[in-house]
Formats: C-alpha cells, structure tokens, sequence
C-alpha cells in the first residue's frame, strides 16, 4: 500500500506507474491522491506529473482516467462472433482499449449449468491472459439482446440436415433443430441458434427461407441478416411516419428561404440532409473571410423523444448502404420526403451560420432553426465541372472554393492526419448481377463537402460545451504505445524515424506520410500508419478527436441517417431554447449507454456493407480463377498473408501452409510476417493467383504467384519484439 506523504512531498513517478500498474482498472487523480495522501495545492503538481506521463507515452490518459498502455483491462463488454466445431463460443472486445491488437476472447463460465452465450450475444466478461494472440473471458452476466440469427446454406446428409453459416468466421456447422421451417437442400435461410448442447454440433433452428444462393442481389441480403441489420419498422413507426405532415408556416422558425442554399451529393443519394451556401464576409472586421450557411434537415421535428419512430431509429443507429438498396435509420415517407432537403420544396431545418477568417478560424457561429427551400440538387461532378470552367451551376461555386481553401489551409496548419481512403463502388446491371467495379471518384468538391460539415460540427461542439449541456461527442484517442512502438519498428526499417518523448501527433505521421510520398515503399508505410490508429467513437465524454486535431468535435451534419446527430439536434434545441423536443434528463442520463449502442452499431452496419461488397466482387471474380493479379498485403497472421487486389479492391488470403520458409510469427503490432530469411510487411506489393472462389461466403483464396517466395530484409529466425 502506498505510504503517506507529508506536505509538499510528492510520490515520485516510479511509484505512481507501480500503483497504476497494480490497478485493478482504470484509475483517476482522485484514486492516486487519495492512495498516496496527496491533499490541497499539491494536487496542482500531482495533476502536472500525470499529464507529463501521459505525454511521455508511459500511461495512457483520457476521461481524466489513467491505465498501463501494456494491461488488458480486467472487465470488458464482449461480443460472440462464432461458434466453433466444439461448441466453445469466441468472442471480441465490442470498444477495445487494452494493448494492441484487438484480441480473441475464447469464452467459459464458473457454473457448469450456466447457459453458454450464443452467437452475436453480448456479456459482460472478466479477462485474462491465455494463448499468444487470444483471451478467456470469465461470463460474469447476459447482457440484454436481440434474437441472434445466422445465415447458411441447408444441406442433407447421412447424419441429418444441417446449415453451414455463409459468415466464415463462424467455425462449424449447425445442426437442424426441431420446429425448423421446411427448406431445399441448397436454400439459403436464417436460422436462429439454439443454446449449446455439451455434445455434438450446435443447433440452430430455421426460421425463415431465403431462396436460392444464386439468386441476384443475394449478397446484400446475405450481409444483412448475418449482421442482424433491424430491416422491420413496427407498425406504430410506420403510422407515425405516414401520417406527418409538412410543415407549412413559419412559426418561431427563421425564414431562409431567400438564401440559394444548395444540396451537394453522389448521383446515386436518396437522402439529402445538408444544404450549404458561402459568400465574401463584408464585415471590414473580417478582411478576406466569408460568411457560410450549412442547413440540416430538423428530424427532431419528426422523431420525438421516445416515440415509437425514436425507439425504431436508436436501435438501429445508422443507416447502411448496399449497391442495390439501404437499410434506412427512419421509414421512407421521412428519410427519402419530408426530412429530405428536395429542391424547390419548404423543408424545416436547422441551420449554423457561420463566420470564417481569412486563416480558416471559426470566428463567431449561431445556431437557430429555420425553413428553407433548396435552390438545386448538385452532385459533386457537377460541381467540380462547374468549378473547372464546365457548364455553370446554380450557387456561387468561387464562394464555395474560397470557403474551402481556408479551411483546407487551417486543416493543414492544424495537422490533422491526412490518409485518404480508397473505396470501390459496385456497379449492378438490370438483373442484379455485377458488371464493374470501380475505385470511388474523389474531387475537391467532396473534399470542400466534408470541410464545412467539419466546421458546422465544430459549432455545434463548442456551442454545446459553451451551454455547458451534454453533447455526444465523435472521440479519436491517439494511438496506443504499443501499437506506435510496432509502427516505429516497421518505419526503422526502411530508415524513418518517428518522434520519441513527446505525446504524439497527427503531424508526426504527415511527416513520415510526406517524405515517403512518391517512394516505392509509400503504400508500405501509408499501412502501417493507417493500422495504428485508434477507432472513433462516440461518447459523451469528450478526449478530442486525435485524427482531425481538434480538442471537441460532435456529429451534428446527418441527422437522417445518423441517431449520433439527432442527439446532437436535441441537445441545441434544448440549451438555446428552440422548442419543446429538446434531449430529456433521461436521454442525457443515458448519453454513456447510448455512446457506446451508437459504436456498436456503427461497426455493424461498416462490417455488414464491407461484407456486401467482398460477396459482389468474388462473384464478379469467380470465373477468373487461375488468372494472376497484382495486389498488396493488408494483414499478417500464424494463419498466412491477406492480400487486396490492385483492380478490384477484392481481399483474400494466401494460407500459410502455401508460403514457403515457414514457420511464421507475426509481430505484435500485425505488421510484419517473419519466417526463415523470408519477411512479409503489410503495405508491400504481391503478385498472386486467384486459386479458390466462394461467392456465397465473399471468400478468396490466393498462391504467390509461381509459387515462390521472395526473400526478406533479413536472414534467420525472426527476432522477438520487445513488449512494452
């Protein structure tokens, strides 16, 4: 126990990482002044040395909160995400913040009657340390949950039917339980997994019968039953949807309907929730700034707290979006109509009006709400043509581009981390089968888009924290030294350093990002960067958002699609005073729960449409096997090498079995797979053959291409990492 301390005497910081190092948790200021008798204008210093370590990279600090970079937390909310042969439920962290990589948690319970968890089940589990790589989770209790459901493929066989789950990470089949609906062998079917039998195959029962695997668009519908997407409104949502009405009158809104506010979207948006409009400020206080108005579309009007539409939209928490449809966050008649920002029709709104200086700053900002009506519907090519001298449009595109080069310079001055994704976008033919695939189109036009949603989400933080009401925040956490250790391995390697000491910065990648920039080894290091970073989330508790380097920042922009906003809206309309449907005391009491709801959903909706997409290309790919195709490594594993193609964005795995100069052990961080003289690094350029297609499951299976490996940076048995 620490030993108490006399006035002006401080524990030094070998004792302070030794008491957070024998935490049980996470622990505070408050828990170590306490614990070491640290009282009065002391805790001034105590304050100073914890941000010092935190800084150091020693511990890390956010919430106020204090952990060894370096422990697995002992209580974490877990997901099931497969079942193997055995029966044994594994399962994964649902908001990882232990050392890195995101471990494997293989699930056991202390009473041998205890009921086993079944698949997308979440529980409340205590960890500890297992196999390299994976966890136990001690079942502490059930956490409240949807039915679970799995897709699979119904076949008939000499031991009784049974259903092979189209999710590969699923191990096993299921057995067919009793009360199933009648399928074909052959069907694709949800089914509904039973509780766990000591002995033999899992069961899982069919409750409903898809068709044929082969069927067109099947791969969107596969995605979003595997991934319990809600795709039913309850009747009650539905009637509330049908019957709203327009709004028709000002009321206590602003009128802003003599403002040219435009909406800027894909071709292929059926929503649109954002109008803007910028002009040159007159104000002689604000020489080369300008003026900009964003325009949101008010679901709060629509949606109030804890109605039925309210319960419908929280649960699902987000839309999705496939390429041949969308799992909607709010009913049709006000996603697609009366929430929409159509041109030339009265829409209620709530608009930021913003100021902007010549730097890029946000001078002054005011939130009200309003009725606008939208001049036109842009797309983003057609207002890049514009812009290029094409045909014109109908908004002051110089207004626009101006707004958005001061913007674009503060971003810059600011170093938020500058990593632009590639994304694919599948192109169906009338029957629903893929004909291309192609890489997304980016111009300056979505680019000046995503600036001032940045800035009007920016207002929106400030005005909230400046009220001093609660805000759902959209937090970054930095980088964790584990993972910044590994990386700094990897950037050593080809001669890069990255800053040691000092807290780390989005401008410290820029900077590795920049001198690589043209180099051969540039997607290898572009990799690397981009697998360090921490996941967003959302949380009322605001640590800042690493990635844009911005201190607050909230989701205010995508009301329509996006719960995390409409929680937003609430909270403005309750601390300006816009209405009477602003957040209640029991959404804010519930702002943490619904934080990390909000997260989960989030990352289901992204795996489900990820898995949409991986389905289409390995049809589109599956009479292609043998050919050879170039690519790079995204992944390292025991298990072998994931490789993404160069043409298509398809991701698939070469086996390690078929990887000479094995074995392999990877590195701590997944970067690196090291052999015998053979070193594999994410990021590097593959040659492969495409051997084995699964379009059912989007599987594909990969060889280096004529079979030989090449050789590594450097000879012998790779050598151990050093853990920190």
């Amino acid at each position: 126990m620490p030993r108490q301390r006399s006035r002006h005497e401080l524990p030094d910081r070998n004792e302070i990482l030794a008491f957070i190092r024998e935490s049980p948790g996470r622990v505070g200021k408050r828990e170590i002044a306490r614990a070491f008798g640290v009282k009065g204008s002391d805790r001034v210093a105590l304050k100073e040395l914890l941000r010092d370590l935190a800084a150091e990279g020693v511990v890390e600090g956010g919430r106020r909160r204090f952990v060894d970079p370096g422990k697995v937390p002992e209580f974490a909310v877990v997901a099931v995400t497969a079942i193997d042969g055995d029966g044994e439920a594994w399962a994964e962290p649902v908001d990882w913040r232990g050392p890195s990589p995101t471990p494997r948690v293989l699930l056991v319970s202390e009473a041998t009657r205890a009921r086993a968890p079944g698949l997308g089940e979440r529980v409340l589990a205590r960890l500890r340390p297992a196999g390299e790589g994976f966890l136990y989770g001690h079942v502490i209790r059930h956490l409240p949950r949807e039915e679970g459901r799995l897709v699979g493929i119904y076949r008939r066989g000499p031991g009784g039917a049974r259903i092979t789950p189209t999710n590969r990470r699923i191990g096993g089949d299921f057995a067919v339980a009793g009360g199933s609906v009648a399928a074909a062998e052959g069907d694709l079917v949800i089914a509904v997994p039973e509780a766990n039998r000591r002995l033999g195959l899992p069961e899982a029962r069919v409750v409903e019968v898809l068709g044929s695997p082969r069927q067109p668009r099947v791969a969107s519908l596969i995605a979003i039953h595997s991934h319990g997407l809600p795709t039913e409104f309850s009747a009650d949502a539905l009637h509330d949807a049908a019957t709203a009405r327009p709004v028709t009158g000002l009321g206590a809104r602003t009128d802003f309907r003599h403002v040219p506010l435009v909406t800027i979207d894909d071709e292929d948006a059926r929503d649109f929730d954002d109008a803007v409009w910028a002009d040159a400020d007159t104000d002689p206080a604000n020489p080369g700034g300008w003026r900009a108005i964003v325009a949101i579309a008010d679901v709060a009007h629509y949606v109030r707290a804890g109605g039925a539409l309210d319960r419908a939209a929280r649960e699902r928490g987000n839309s999705a979006y496939f390429p041949d449809r969308v799992v909607p966050m709010l009913p049709e008649p006000l996603s697609n109509d009366l929430c929409s920002l159509k041109p030339g029709q009265d829409r209620p709104c709530l608009v930021v009006e913003m100021s902007i200086g010549a730097r890029g700053e946000l001078r002054r900002h005011r939130f009200q709400r309003g009725l606008m009506r939208s001049t036109a519907r842009l797309t983003y090519r057609t207002l890049q043509t514009a812009a290029d001298g094409g045909a014109p449009v109908a908004v002051a595109t110089d207004a626009l581009y101006g707004v958005f080069g001061v913007l674009r310079e503060a971003r810059r001055r600011r170093g938020a981390l500058d990593i632009d994704l590639p994304e694919r976008r599948v192109f169906l033919d009338e029957e629903g089968r893929v004909n291309a695939i192609v890489p997304r189109a980016r111009f300056d036009s979505h680019r000046l888009i995503e600036e001032l949603m940045i800035a009007a989400n920016v207002a929106a933080a400030e005005t909230l924290e400046g009220h001093r009401r609660p805000a759902m925040y959209r937090v970054h956490d930095q980088p964790t030294m584990a993972k910044v250790e590994a990386l700094r391995e990897v950037l050593a390697s080809f001669g890069l350093k990255l800053r040691k000491g000092a807290r780390i910065e989005p401008k410290d990648f820029n900077h590795i990002l920049a001198a690589t920039a043209g180099t051969p080894h540039a997607p290898i290091v572009h990799e690397a960067i981009l697998r360090s970073q921490a996941q967003a989330v959302y949380d009322p508790a605001n640590i800042g958002h690493f990635g844009l380097a911005l201190r607050r920042y909230c989701h205010f922009t995508s009301p329509i699609r996006r719960y995390a906003d409409l929680v937003v809206h609430r909270s403005l309309i309750e601390a300006l005073g816009l209405g009477h449907d602003g957040l209640t005391p029991t959404e804010t009491s519930d702002l943490p729960a619904t934080g990390l709801h909000l997260t989960v959903t989030e990352r289901r909706a992204t795996r489900a449409e990820r898995d949409a997409i991986d389905r289409y290309v390995a049809e589109f790919l599956a009479d292609r096997v043998g050919a050879t195709f170039s690519g790079r490594v995204t992944g390292v594993g025991r298990f072998g090498l994931f490789v993404r193609l160069d043409e298509t964005g398809a991701e698939g795995l070469i086996p390690a079995s078929r990887i000479p100069g094995g074995p392999f052990r990877p590195d701590e961080g997944g970067f690196v797979l090291a052999g015998h003289g053979v070193t594999y690094h994410i990021g590097e350029a593959a040659e492969v053959t495409l051997v084995e297609v699964e379009p059912v499951t989007g599987g594909l299976r990969f060889e280096l291409a004529g079979g030989e490996a090449r050789k590594g940076r450097r000879d012998g048995p790779p050598r151990r990492r050093r853990r920190v």
